[in-house]
């Protein structure tokens, strides 16, 4: 009998130099160098051009490559208008979809499939993700559209488009971190979308407009909204575990808890379980602090000896509502965060490049011939 590896799931194709999990342990590193230590230490700008070279970078990379983004944030006039034409009821992600497909029309390499111009591309689109995301969301609450600044980091910059004020050094650093940890994840069902479509030799701009397709489904880039509806749902500390141990008894599931590769806690979860708590105490927001702190010890307790413990999505829509950003912009910022491994996994699997072509075992008729039309009952 054929084995057919559902979801493909431990299916390996491929080799990859840039990101290591172990779902057992609770283990997740970038060249090597665990997450954490990424969270503490570094940035967003460092972990992306450390994913696109292979190698933590050398001080004058860094800068240059700082300077590169930044020179490359505002997006065409045209495709402001394009945005600011969208109708305001459109989804967010459909809308990103749509806003990137379009920029590519208005770069002379998009078409060009070589390395160099493939990470000319993937710089562009690094910058230029954090203008469209913040451009849609501006338009969809009928807002003028804020042009990017240069003297801002990139996380920096992102709150200030979206807000139009300059952000503070807090929440500056609590937004960069929580790009640091989504930054990338391995094969994930995004990043494989990318590389199928790189394997066939396409373009920059399509890996990525088929990669924001596939994180747009609720099976993978919507959890973090989705926890956010249930903490309203509960809507008070004293009624969490009432609550969740109903949904447990229902055996329905708890959003934001559970991996497909995790079957400890996901080590992002537990850094953004932390500034969680910090940001929520200062904020005076630690309702929904406490709300989640009883669900994740309800669901440890009954169900942890399962492998099913909190991931990422768990606290991260918290503390995206507690920067001030409403959950409809989760997901495309989900996004924001992944076009750097994204682009990284493209450039990575083309230098080996094979055209993915998997099977499937054919179930149907094996004796059947055609009847005409006419003959049908």
């Amino acid at each position: 009998m054929t084995n057919i590896a559902k979801g493909l799931e431990g299916v390996l194709f491929t080799e990859s130099k840039l990101t290591f999990i172990n779902g057992s342990e609770g283990i997740l590193t970038h060249l090597g160098i665990p997450i954490q230590e990424w969270a503490q230490s570094s940035t967003f700008e460092e972990l992306s051009l450390a994913l696109l070279n292979g190698q933590l970078p050398s001080a004058a990379e860094l800068a240059a490559f700082d300077a590169h983004l930044k020179a490359n944030r505002a997006i065409p006039e045209k495709l402001v208008e394009e945005i600011a034409s969208f109708p305001r009821t459109v989804a967010p992600m459909q809308a990103l979809r749509t806003a990137v497909s379009y920029l590519g029309l208005f770069d002379p390499q998009a078409e060009e499939t070589s390395e160099a111009a493939r990470r000319d591309i993937s710089i562009r689109l690094i910058a230029q993700f954090s203008t469209i995301i913040a451009a849609i969301a501006r338009s969809r609450e009928g807002q003028p559209v804020v042009a990017p600044r240069s003297d801002l980091t990139h996380a920096g910059n992102f709150l200030y488009m979206l807000t139009g004020k300059e952000p503070s050094a807090e929440q500056t650093r609590l937004f960069d971190i929580a790009l640091v940890l989504h930054a990338d994840h391995g094969m994930n069902a995004s990043t494989f979308t990318a590389i199928a479509t790189s394997s066939t030799l396409s373009d920059m701009y399509s890996c990525v407009v088929s990669a924001i397709g596939a994180l747009k489904g609720p099976l993978h880039g919507g959890a973090n909204e989705a926890v956010m509806d249930m903490l309203d749902e509960v809507g008070v500390p004293e009624k969490a575990e009432a609550y969740i141990n109903a949904k447990l008894d229902a055996k329905e599931k708890i959003m934001g808890v559970g991996h497909r590769v995790y079957k400890y806690f996901d080590p992002r979860s537990r850094v953004l379980r932390d500034y969680a708590e910090v940001v929520a105490n200062k904020e005076g927001k630690s309702n929904y602090y406490q709300i989640l702190e009883t669900i994740e010890k309800v669901v440890v307790d009954r169900i942890g000896s399962k492998g099913i413990y909190p991931n990422v999505d768990f606290y991260s829509g918290t503390v995206y509502s507690d920067l001030g950003i409403g959950k409809e912009y989760f997901t495309p910022i989900f996004a924001l965060a992944r076009i750097s491994g994204w682009c990284a996994s493209v450039m990575e699997y083309a230098r080996d490049n094979r055209l993915l072509r998997p099977d499937a075992v054919y179930t149907g008729a094996t004796d059947a011939h055609y009847v005409k039309l006419q003959d049908r009952i």
